[in-house]
């Protein structure tokens, strides 16, 4: 049985547990909650708030995700109230004189990581904003400041915005949370970068990924469930198709949950198991659902309540839920809701998912067949403005206005409105890259435009200091340099006047002589024998030789106008 407490005016929830104590103090606050330009604040706070624990006996670690950032350890009683205490005494005064050195560390840290194969989603549902964050490096760690960091901790850390969760007989003795006063922060709203679902786009992963927003509740988890079922059994055990089989179940806010599911596969098998995933999706949106695959999730949820360590093990979850403000429940209701859960429900669930989704194909697909809509890779927006020529291609030109900057080519382009952008990336040299809310990019680089300096100095004019992210200088051979443009091939007239005389009397011989060829040849086929063959023959023959001039001279010219490959 979960108990609710309070500690220095912390919620706090405790449950008994067979093993050693385990707790942890999550916060409501994550990279939702940043802004790009300063993306990973929170990440360097909880940098900075562990680093005075160093080497120890126990286990401990932190974590910051989309709305909340956690700290949690392992070990006896002592350990718990030194690990808690510590990081609360570090949230109220952080050790700056790490600064620098964390920075660095975070920096490596993001360099060594790889990239999940979801990585893309967040951007292309949501954009540069809230949880498209997800996508990016966190730039804004190089240039944030002291005063920045010590705010954000001042701001989100607070004893409001924080629950106190233990697996153990109860609250250890000494235990001590002192963190400054504050406010229970909501969980920030969700921006779009879709003008309708469902859709799809073209990532850089080897596998297929799909995504879905749905309500939050217990029929969605067992939807869930029934989909990576259905897919395992498609794509890997019938097909042969796939390694990798996966979906989950991830609560967003207190309202919507996010569904994700993926798929890997070889290069040649791509095409099957794009095929197969759709197959499966369109399956259980018109409710062709087993009913044994959803009494197989249904059971095997109650098993896992049923454990003698279920209450422990979904503390952390009571704590999030309690921040977000989604109401806990027993475990007997939980189980009751599970087993309620009928065909119809999930079939409700898999209609919703569906009309949502987002999907990612490989390179060289796409999912328009099955009726997803392509997401915008192009900016329909445009502004107004002087025109600047690439110094690489006539049909690609950089304009820059009042409102905004943007990249037109034939057939389109990038645009970022001043007033919509994110965040912009300046290099010394002078490049910079404006990222707009839509995720869409321009990418100013002197170097590769026809543009004078007071016109590039209207970039950093236009945007506040905030939303600008310092770029650490590249090296010379790291700035890109025009390629040249080929050289229009000259002919001179008296060249000119030649080949035409040759297309001409050549193309009119060589014409006239295929004509006279095929009356020959349509007339021996009345009287065929030898004379008739070797007629057929010559004709032709003295066809081929008449108009080979001209065919040689066009195929030049040809090549002339085409220009080097």
């Amino acid at each position: 049985m979960i108990k609710e407490t309070e500690v220095d005016g912390v919620p706090t929830v405790v449950a008994p547990t067979q093993g050693p104590m385990h707790a942890g103090l999550v916060f409501r606050v994550g990279r939702a909650d940043e802004t790009l330009a300063r993306s990973g604040l929170t990440h360097l706070v909880e940098h900075l708030a562990l680093h005075g624990h160093g080497l120890t006996d126990y286990h401990f670690n932190g974590a910051t995700g989309p709305t909340v950032t956690h700290f949690h350890m392992s070990g006896s009683e002592s350990a718990v109230v030194e690990f808690l205490t510590g990081v609360c005494t570090a949230l109220a005064n952080l050790p700056m004189h790490r600064l620098a050195t964390e920075k660095e560390i975070l920096r490596t840290e993001w360099s060594s990581r790889t990239s999940p194969a979801n990585e893309q989603m967040p951007l292309w549902r949501y954009g540069a904003r809230d949880y498209g964050l997800l996508s990016y490096e966190e730039w804004g760690v190089s240039s944030l400041t002291a005063e920045e960091v010590e705010w954000w901790a001042r701001t989100w850390f607070t004893r409001e915005n924080a629950v106190l969760w233990i697996a153990g007989d109860g609250v250890p003795a000494g235990l001590s949370l002192r963190l400054p006063s504050g406010a229970r922060r909501p969980v920030p709203a969700a921006s779009s970068a879709l003008p309708v679902t469902p859709a799809y786009f073209v990532g850089p992963s080897k596998s297929i990924v799909f995504d879905a927003v749905v309500r939050r509740r217990t029929a969605a988890s067992v939807f869930t469930g029934v989909l990576q079922r259905e897919l395992f059994r498609d794509l890997r055990q019938e097909g042969g198709y796939s390694y990798t089989v996966d979906a989950s179940y991830d609560p967003r806010d207190n309202q919507v949950a996010i569904v994700t599911a993926l798929a890997d596969a070889l290069p040649e098998k791509q095409s099957a198991v794009l095929g197969g995933f759709v197959d499966v999706l369109a399956r259980l949106k018109v409710g062709r659902i087993d009913k044994a695959d959803v009494e197989a999730v249904v059971g095997q949820g109650d098993e896992s309540l049923r454990h003698p360590e279920a209450e422990a093990a979904r503390l952390a979850s009571v704590a999030v839920n309690m921040l977000t403000g989604y109401p806990n429940r027993t475990l007997e209701e939980l189980r009751d809701e599970l087993r309620a859960v009928t065909v119809d429900d999930v079939h409700e669930v898999a209609v919703e998912a569906s009309n949502s989704g987002l999907l990612m194909v490989p390179r060289g697909h796409c999912a328009d067949w099955a009726g997803y809509a392509e997401a915008p890779c192009q900016s329909t927006d445009r502004i107004d403005g002087p025109a600047y020529p690439s110094r690489e291609h006539d049909d690609v030109s950089l304009v820059i206005g009042q409102q905004g900057v943007g990249i037109v080519t034939a057939t389109g382009g990038s645009t970022v409105r001043f007033d919509r952008c994110s965040a912009m990336l300046a290099w010394p040299d002078g490049a910079r890259e404006l990222i707009g809310h839509d995720a869409f990019v321009v990418r100013v680089e002197p170097t590769l435009w026809e543009v004078p300096p007071q016109a590039l100095a209207i970039l950093d004019a236009a945007l506040p200091p905030h939303q600008v992210i310092t770029m650490p200088a590249r090296q010379p051979d790291a700035i890109p340099q025009p390629k040249p443009k080929p050289k229009p091939v000259t002919v001179s007239p008296a060249r000119n006047g030649f080949e035409m005389t040759v297309l001409a009397v050549s193309g009119v011989a060589g014409g006239l002589a295929a004509l006279f060829a095929i009356a020959v040849t349509i007339t021996a086929l009345t009287d065929p024998g030898l004379d008739a063959v070797i007629a057929i023959i010559f004709f032709w023959a003295v066809a081929a030789i008449l108009g080979a001039p001209a065919a040689v001279v066009y195929r030049r010219r040809r090549k002339r106008k085409a220009g080097p490959a």
